[in-house]
C-alpha cells in the first residue's frame, strides 16, 4: 500500500510539473462538504441560526458584562474575551459556500482565513486556561486572590495570549504559501482549512503537516494538560471542606467552565486524529472540522447563562 501511494505521489508530482509552465492556480474553488454537494445547500438555514445564535448570545453576555458593576471582575472579564473570540470566530468561518454558493477564494484571502481559523481556535485554548487559573486561584487561595488576579494580571493575560497565538500561527499560512499549487484547486471544504489547501500542492507537505502537528498539541495541547491540572487540583482542594454548602458553591462555579471545556478540547482530538488518520470518509473529518468551529461560539454564551447565577 505504502508502494502504491508513492507511486500515486510521484505520478502528481510529475503531472504538476508538466503543468508548472502552463498553469499555476491563482484561486482556489470550494467544493463544500465531500459526497453531498448536490444538497449541502439545505445545511444553509441550520447554519445560519446557529451563527445568529452565537452573534446575538455573545453580544448579550458582552452588553450585560459591561453594563452590570458587579460583573467587573476577572472571571466575568475573562468570559468577555472568551466572547469576542467566539464572535471573530464564526464570522472568520463564515460558511458562504453554504449559505451563498460562493465558491471561489483568492490565495490571499485563503491563507488570511487559515491564519485567522486558527489563530481564534488557539485564543480559544488559552482563554480557557486563563478561566482555569482564575478559578484555581480563587478556590484553593482565596485570601491572596485580590492581591493576585488584579486588573493588571488580566491584562497581561490577555496580551500574553494575543502575542502567543498570533505569533505562532504565523507559519501555517506563510509555509502554505510557499507551497506551488499547479493544475488543482477544488477544496473538498466549506473554509481554506490548511490540510485541504497543502494537500493540493505539488510539492513535499511534510513541513506543513509537522508544525500544524506540532502547533495543535504543542499550543493547545499544553493548555489542556495546565487546565485539567488546574482543575483536578480544584477538586482535591473543595474535597477538603468541611462544609458541604461551601464544596457545593465551589462545584456549582466551576462545572460549566468544565462542560465548555471538555467539550472543546474533545472536539479538538478528534478532529486532529481524523486528518491524521486520512479517514476513507472524507465527510466525517470535514464535518468534525465544520462543527467544532461552529457549535462552540454559540454553546458557551448558552451554558454559562443557563448555569452562572449572576450572569443570568
Amino acid at each position: 500500500a505504502d508502494a502504491e501511494n508513492k507511486t500515486f505521489h510521484d505520478m502528481d508530482i510529475a503531472l504538476c510539473t508538466a503543468n508548472s509552465s502552463r498553469f499555476q492556480v491563482s484561486e482556489f474553488i470550494l467544493m463544500g462538504l465531500p459526497g453531498i454537494h448536490e444538497w449541502q445547500h439545505w445545511l444553509s438555514l441550520p447554519m445560519a441560526l446557529l451563527y445568529l445564535l452565537a452573534l446575538v448570545a455573545n453580544l448579550f453576555v458582552l452588553i450585560t458584562i459591561h453594563h452590570e458593576p458587579n460583573l467587573h471582575q476577572p472571571m466575568y472579564q475573562f468570559l468577555g474575551i472568551l466572547a469576542v473570540v467566539d464572535i471573530g470566530l464564526a464570522t472568520t468561518s463564515m460558511l458562504k459556500i453554504l449559505w451563498f454558493d460562493s465558491k471561489a477564494i483568492s490565495l490571499p484571502e485563503c491563507f488570511a482565513q487559515i491564519y485567522a481559523i486558527h489563530s481564534f481556535m488557539c485564543m480559544e485554548s488559552g482563554i480557557f486556561l486563563c478561566m482555569a487559573l482564575d478559578r484555581y486561584i480563587a478556590i484553593c487561595y482565596p485570601l491572596q486572590y485580590p492581591s493576585i488576579i488584579t486588573e493588571a494580571f488580566v491584562i497581561k493575560a490577555i496580551l500574553s495570549m494575543v502575542l502567543r497565538n498570533g505569533l505562532l500561527t504565523i507559519p501555517v499560512p506563510v509555509l502554505a504559501a510557499q507551497r506551488h499549487y499547479y493544475s488543482k484547486n477544488e477544496i473538498d471544504h466549506c473554509m481554506c482549512s490548511n490540510l485541504g489547501v497543502t494537500s493540493l500542492a505539488c510539492d513535499d507537505i511534510t513541513i506543513n503537516r509537522f508544525y500544524q502537528l506540532a502547533l495543535a498539541w504543542l499550543v493547545v495541547g499544553s493548555d489542556m494538560i495546565l487546565v485539567f491540572a488546574s482543575y483536578a487540583l480544584i477538586v482535591h482542594s473543595v474535597l477538603k471542606l468541611n462544609s458541604a454548602e461551601a464544596t457545593s458553591k465551589a462545584l456549582s462555579t466551576c462545572s460549566s467552565h468544565l462542560i465548555l471545556i471538555i467539550f472543546f478540547y474533545t472536539a479538538t482530538i478528534l478532529v486532529s486524529v481524523t486528518h491524521l488518520e486520512e479517514i476513507r470518509v472524507p465527510l466525517i473529518p470535514v464535518l468534525l472540522n465544520v462543527l467544532h468551529i461552529v457549535i462552540p461560539p454559540s454553546l458557551n454564551p448558552m451554558v454559562y447563562a443557563l448555569r452562572t447565577q449572576e450572569l443570568r
